[in-house]
């Protein structure tokens, strides 16, 4: 799904060393003098239950650093429960999580209409709600000052294509298809934004999709019809492989771009088929596990040595393993900063002083930053395109 992260810290072992403070500890919901207790919700069943491996990764990654001391000398209680990719079932989760098991906060949970449903809910109990979307309804801080979003805008990265679209494309008649929320239709607006006054021409079919839908058959023969030449897909991986399916069996072949939400190797391209996935342009902000030129990278080692002892026979590729091994290093590092100060006024107040932190995997010059007025960490990415076995970074980075 997602190869691109708002937080971190160029660090792995050093989550574990105890932060000096000389104030006095406090306390909010969910700390002790051992214990940190945080939730989220994922979709581990359902439409979007792909997903749930995110979860999982993270869950894992946790386990590593609470072996290793924990922070600041406490454990980190993840309770991850299933929503089922459903904006009720998430409400539902999240006020358990608030005010059955009195977390500290919520942590990536999954899905934009999953956490649109739970927005006004946290910030009315000023609970810290990192919203694991890139839809721009979560960088609004002065209307939800205790929500933020994990993730890159979805915004950028539609604009990004727009722009490859005009540079690259000759002629281009674009069809688009997108799911049916706040992730597709910001996606759509950048892409609008991307090509400028050429979007009213070159974009010429839309097709939306609900995540209920069985399948999409019925749109991606509605935008062949259309004899567009580029094909824009914003998507979960379920109907991502369904796409790349259709089109194989259509015989139509348009320059595709597919969204970062969509792009998981295992959980997209291997069920639709490899070789129908080759040719494809994505995006990434991440350092690429496949390519040589991190062999002797230290955050790539200790990745891979994680995955090794973790998921041996997952792909080290997948965006959903190096996304989730990211989001629990981004929330952990917003522990790790709080020192003893761990009240929810304090979480939010790390989450939204970030200068210049940097990611193990994230690619080199991307930098996190965030203040009060802007809470997006960083809209910087790198073009991909699948050939036949890995995402293959090409170009410069690029973004806002």
């Amino acid at each position: 799904m997602f190869k691109h992260w708002t937080a971190s810290l160029a660090f792995v072992g050093a989550l574990a060393i105890t932060a000096a403070s000389a104030a006095d500890k406090q306390y909010g919901p969910g700390v002790t003098d051992t214990e940190i207790k945080i939730g989220q919700s994922t979709p581990y069943s359902g439409p979007a239950s792909a997903y749930g491996f995110l979860s999982k990764t993270q869950a894992a990654y946790i386990r590593m650093i609470n072996e290793r001391g924990g922070i600041n000398g406490r454990k980190v209680t993840l309770i991850s429960l299933d929503d089922s990719y459903s904006p009720p079932k998430t409400l539902e989760q999240t006020r358990r999580l608030v005010e059955e098991e009195q977390v500290l906060g919520i942590f990536d949970t999954l899905g934009t209409a999953p956490n649109a449903a739970i927005q006004e809910y946290l910030n009315e109990k000023h609970v810290p709600h990192f919203a694991l979307s890139g839809a721009s309804r979560f960088n609004n801080p002065a209307r939800y000052p205790w929500t933020m979003g994990t993730i890159a805008s979805y915004e950028t990265e539609g604009a990004i294509y727009g722009k490859y679209i005009l540079q690259s494309v000759k002629n281009a008649k674009i069809a688009v298809l997108y799911q049916n929320d706040d992730l597709g239709r910001d996606y759509l607006k950048g892409l609008q934004e991307g090509l400028g006054a050429q979007a009213a021409s070159a974009i010429v079919k839309t097709a939306s999709y609900e995540t209920t839908d069985p399948t999409i058959d019925s749109q991606i023969i509605a935008l062949k019809a259309s004899d567009a030449n580029v094909l824009v897909v914003a998507s979960s991986p379920k109907f991502s492989a369904q796409v790349i399916r259709k089109l194989f069996d259509l015989e139509w072949r348009p320059t595709f771009f597919l969204s970062i939400t969509g792009n998981s190797i295992p959980s997209a391209l291997v069920p639709a088929g490899l070789d129908k996935a080759v040719g494809i342009i994505s995006s990434s902000s991440v350092k690429d596990p496949g390519d040589p030129i991190w062999a002797n990278d230290k955050g790539m080692e200790d990745y891979l040595a994680f995955m090794k002892a973790n998921f041996p026979d997952r792909d080290a590729n997948d965006s959903l393993t190096s996304g989730g091994y990211g989001l629990a290093q981004s929330a952990l590092y917003i522990l790790q900063q709080c020192g003893d100060n761990l009240t929810r006024d304090s979480v939010m107040y790390q989450a939204t002083h970030m200068h210049d932190v940097e990611f193990p995997l994230l690619l080199p010059g991307i930098k996190i930053n965030t203040s009060p007025t802007n809470y997006r960490g960083f809209n910087q990415m790198q073009l991909v395109k699948f050939d036949g076995k890995r995402w293959v970074p090409f170009g410069e980075i690029i973004g806002e």
